[in-house]
């Protein structure tokens, strides 16, 4: 059961690089964000890889992390940062034409709702992954 929650955990995880790797290809921040959700995606990509492989408590952790501080982050933007989000009014926008493998997300703030839901799925089922495989690992040295 532990080898489908891994890879759940990994879906998710790629779930959301696909999607980041589509808004990238959109053109849809820029180059400067572009450059740091390429970076995003070639941290959270070898997670998955290795997720969908077998978990790790290693793997997870930063999995886990990496998943809150983008929800965390993506909420600011819907919030209302302009000087994250690079626009002058309240909130992030994701207009223009639909990104590849984004368009189920909408645009603007239905867009990073999705995007923060789909992180807060991501680092969920990382930790219950992680204290499933701690209590596997209690039960053993019992």
């Amino acid at each position: 059961m532990t080898a489908l929650h891994s890879r759940a955990v990994s879906a998710v995880t790629a779930a959301s690089c696909l999607v980041h790797l589509g808004l990238v290809a959109g053109n849809h921040h820029g180059p400067w964000l572009g450059f740091v959700m390429l970076a995003m995606v070639g941290v959270c990509l070898p997670c998955a890889v290795h997720l969908w492989r077998g978990g790790r408590e290693k793997t997870l952790r930063q999995v886990m992390g990496c998943a809150l501080a983008m929800a965390a982050l993506h909420a600011v933007l819907l919030l209302g940062a302009p000087a994250l989000s690079g626009t002058a009014a309240p909130g992030h926008s994701h207009a223009g034409a639909a990104a590849p493998g984004a368009g189920f997300l909408g645009s603007g703030a239905e867009g990073l709702l999705a995007v923060v839901v789909l992180e807060i799925t991501t680092a969920f089922l990382a930790a219950t992954l992680l204290a499933r495989l701690r209590s596997v690992h209690a039960e053993i040295k019992h």
